[in-house]
Order: structure tokens, then sequence, then C-alpha cells
């Protein structure tokens, strides 16, 4: 029964269709302009970077924007991937490689530098080289307690001195937090503890990074149906929907 002592709220009035509708453009035209915009904004400053740093290191003799009326914009880039390029092929070479274990070797002699290049040199390593399979595989495990699953990315598999304390059979997991990937947690899980996911690292990342935002779309999961016994006759078409009713 309603309190007479208390008003009634008035209806909601009915949104206009127009202003519905033209706040439906606008959020859309949101959607559309921000992630580009976003996108070249960021290119813009690491390009600008690139100028402002490596560009002016160039010889005006040499620097095209010298002769032209407006600044090349992206030349410090190119200087960075070029040089990149041209130090990769001179360190491929004996002489190269000589000069390198040289460096390495001074480096080594150094107690504080020592480490630091030496954990830099194998993260560099192990990300970009062809043949590991480091951050190539997804899983789900259940962390940080029973009953609540997360995404991992199984990483390098653990040496012999840290198997000797947790087992043979165990994956290097590495737990990554939400919004920056770069924080996170290294676990060493059973195999059979973890789920492998039918997902790349990219799709688990823009996942992790948009907080569950954003969700790849589904693949079709092949079921896989026993084969008939020898001399049975194959189950005729819909009666498993022939049963059920």
């Amino acid at each position: 029964m309603t309190d007479p002592f208390i008003p009634a709220e008035p209806p909601a009035k009915p949104r206009h269709p127009v202003l519905a509708r033209l706040r439906a453009y606008f959020l859309a035209g949101i959607l559309v302009t921000a992630p580009i915009s976003i996108t070249l904004y960021i290119a813009y400053l690491i390009v600008n970077f690139f100028d402002r740093n490596v560009g002016g290191l160039l010889p005006e003799a040499w620097n095209p924007g010298t002769y032209l009326p407006i600044g090349l914009p992206g030349l410090g880039l190119v200087m960075v991937l070029v040089g990149l390029t041209l130090i990769g092929w001179l360190t491929a070479g004996y002489v190269g490689n000589a000069v390198v274990r040289a460096g390495e070797t001074v480096l080594a002699r150094m107690p504080v530098v020592r480490g630091l290049y030496t954990a830099t040199k194998q993260i560099f390593q192990t990300v970009l080289s062809n043949r590991s399979n480091a951050f190539r595989e997804v899983v789900m495990i259940q962390w940080p307690r029973e009953g609540v699953w997360t995404i991992g990315f199984v990483s390098t598999p653990p040496n012999r001195q840290i198997q000797s304390y947790v087992g043979d059979d165990v994956v290097s997991v590495f737990i990554t937090t939400t919004p920056i990937p770069t924080y996170g947690y290294l676990m060493f899980v059973k195999r059979s503890e973890v789920r492998p996911v039918d997902m790349s690292v990219d799709e688990a990342m823009k996942i992790i990074i948009s907080g569950g935002l954003v969700m790849p779309p589904d693949r079709e999961m092949a079921v896989s149906k026993p084969a008939p016994a020898d001399g049975a006759a194959a189950p005729a078409p819909g009666l498993a929907e022939q049963t059920a009713r």
C-alpha cells in the first residue's frame, strides 16, 4: 500500500528520439576517432623524439632538411634503424664479434654493471630469438587462490637447480598485472595444473590491458566423437534429438 504522506515520484519523461540519436552518433564518433588519434599522437611523439635527439647528430651538409624548404620528419628514426642494421651486420663478422667479446670481458670485471648487462642481454636474447618459445603459450591457472582463474604466459623452462626443489614436470608461468603488463609475478607451476588456451599472446595482452573490456572472438572448438565399435552400426542422424524428445 502506498504511503499517502510520501509524494509519488513523477513518471520519467521519455527521451527525445532526436537527442538519443545524436548521442549515439557522438559516441560512435568517439569510438572511431579516439583510437586513430591516440595512435597517431604516440607515433608523432616517437618520431619527434628521434628527430630531436638523433637527427641533430647528422652534419648539416648531409642533412636533407638543409636543402629543403621544410624539415624532413622521421629522419632520426631512419638513422636509428639504419644504424642498428649496420651494427648487426658488423658484429656478425669475425672482427666485429671479437670486438663484442672484448667489450663483454671488460664489462664482466665491473661489479654492478656486470649483473645489469648480463640480465638485460639474457632478456633480449630470450624475447627476440626466433628459436625461443618464451611467451608463446597462453594458459589459465588458479591464482591467487583455488577457484579463481587468471591468464598466464609460459616462459622458458626452469633449470635443473629449480627443478630439484619443485619437481621435473614444472613450467615457468608469468602472471602480469592490469593495466601495466610489465609488472607481475613469476611462478613455477606443475604442468598438470595449467590449462592451455587457444589464444594468441596479443589477444591475451589485449584482455589484460583493457581489464577484460576487449575480448577476442570465440573460436569453434572441434568435438571429437568416438568411432563406432567393430560390427556396430553408426547411429542415425538426429538420434540424440529424438531420444531427448
